[in-house]
This record gives structure tokens, sequence and C-alpha cells, in this order.
């Protein structure tokens, strides 16, 4: 059996659309083994809706390692797989849920194959699984990621940020990654997409030097969460309370709707939560730090 942990993940960060993301100590816990039949079970968040077949993202992630490295190792196949899976990662909140379980499933599978894949292999896979990297590869890597898709695959460049507070605040609705791209517009002004530039640079080196003071500038964003605000009812409000209450920095995490305050002073969490309610929206904060490690196999047998 093989044991995964994978971490929860935060992606765009403000101005970085589909090219930053950062892995966050929040965590899904899957097992896996060769089995006669697919098995498939899980616990904790979406063990109400997640499906219990071959349709599950993971199981699907397994068997495309399989498919992919599976011919020519010059051993028995698997049969089928079955998997465990323990998730304390909210479904559909914009903190990498499916990443994570896709991450966990194609990992897995690989060690139990004895590593045909290596971590660029791998990587590309997950981002083909996915449909983008910027969730898989700090999934994977851990830290904070920079990626771009190229036709070549994958080209990703993990650095490990200094430690870090931050705080989640985590609506208590889903929403859909397809309806938050659907809103994006199909073309920006050119003084936009200049402006995201720069400051996706200027987060970037923030983070890796721990600059907390630029994060207020280097967070600002043209490019997505202004349309995706219409998902996330009170998210400009919920930005200026966290931003009041001495966050150093505001982003919505992945499409959302969860929102990602970069800061320890104690009103940050309730601030958000009383911005949220006067929104009608319920949510619950959770005190969280970046994940360095990524997915890690704790356990072979």
């Amino acid at each position: 059996m093989i044991r995964v942990r994978v971490p929860a993940t935060a992606a765009n960060l403000g101005p970085g659309f589909d090219a930053v993301g950062l892995a966050l100590r929040l965590h899904n816990t899957l097992e896996l083994w060769d089995a006669p039949e697919p098995a498939v079970d899980v616990a904790g968040e979406g063990d109400d809706t997640l499906p219990r077949d071959p349709s599950h993202l993971a199981y699907r992630a397994a068997a495309a390692v399989v498919e992919r490295a599976g011919r020519g190792l010059g051993r028995r196949q698997p049969a089928a797989f079955g998997i465990r899976q323990r998730n304390q990662i909210p479904l559909a909140r914009g903190l990498g849920s499916s990443a994570a379980a896709i991450v966990g499933g194609a990992v897995a599978a690989n060690e139990l194959l004895g590593g045909p894949l290596d971590q660029q292999a791998l990587l590309d896979l997950a981002a083909e699984l996915e449909g983008h990297p910027d969730n898989v590869a700090p999934a994977l890597l851990g830290g904070l990621v920079v990626c771009a898709g190229t036709p070549g695959g994958v080209r990703a460049l993990r650095v490990a940020p200094p430690p870090m507070p931050l705080v989640a605040a985590i609506p208590d609705f889903r929403v859909s990654t397809a309806e938050a791209r659907r809103l994006l517009p199909r073309s920006v002004p050119f003084a936009d997409a200049a402006f995201n530039v720069g400051r996706a640079a200027l987060l970037v080196a923030a983070l890796r030097e721990g600059r907390s003071d630029l994060l207020g500038a280097a967070t600002e964003d043209r490019l997505h969460q202004p349309y995706r605000a219409a998902l996330v009812p009170g998210l400009a409000d919920v930005f200026a309370a966290a931003r009041n209450a001495g966050a150093d920095g505001v982003v919505l995490s992945g499409s959302g709707p969860t929102v990602l305050a970069f800061g320890s002073a104690p009103g940050i969490a309730p601030a958000m939560v009383e911005a949220f309610w006067r929104a009608g929206v319920r949510c619950r904060t959770v005190a969280i730090q970046v994940d360095n490690d990524g997915a890690v196999v704790e356990t072979a047998a």
C-alpha cells in the first residue's frame, strides 16, 4: 500500500493568473493498492458527493500513469486499484481539491509501479488532466511555483518562501471553475495587461524575499478578480475589511470563493467573517501556513 499526503493550493494569488500557485498546509491523504477490482472509499470533505468508482479523479490519474508508463515495465500491471481518500480540502472553494486528487493518484500509482515517471512527466500528466498547471504544480512540488504551459510541456520553477502567516476565509458555497472562467473577457485593455505583469513580478519577488510590506501593491489584479466578483457576494468589502484589519495583501484563492489574506493580525479573521456576513454569506476561517513539501509519500508497504 502507498500513502501520499498532498497539500491544498491557492492559484493566481491576485495578478499571477494561470501562472502562480502556492501550496498550503491543509492536506488530503490518499492510500492506493493493487486490487482485483476497482474500489474507492472517501471520508471527510466530499464524502457525500465524490464518486466511488473509476470516474473518481484520483483513480483516473492512477490509471493514466499506468497507461503512460505501464507498458514495458517488465512486471505485472495492476488489474485495478483500491483507493482510500481522507480529505481536509474543501471542494469547489478555490483551494485545489481537484489538483490534490490528481496529484495524489498519480504520485501513488507511480510509486506503486516503481517510479517509471520522473517529476517532470508527473507534472505534465497532472496538468493535462487538470487543464492548467498553476494548482497541480504547487500540489506536487510544494512552496511557491511559477509555471507556464509550453509545446514541450510545463515549465515550472519552485521557490521555498520564508514562513508567512495567512488566513483563509472559506465561504459555505461552491464556485464552479468553468463558470468562473466563463465570466472572463476574451480580451483586456493593454494597460490592464501591463499592470498585471508588473504586479505578478513584484509578487514573486516579494514572497521569495519575505517582503510582506510589498504585498499590498503586489497582490493587485485587473485580469480576473474584478470579473469573478459577481460570483462572490461582498468580495470587495471582504478585501477592504481584511486590509483595514492589518492584512498585508488579500487575494481570491483560485477561482474562489475562498479569500486568502496575508498576515497574522488577530482582527483579520473576524473582519472577513463580518464582511461576508453583511453580504449574506457564512464562512469559516483557517489560520494557515505555506507548505514547502508538496506531495509526500508517507509509507510504502
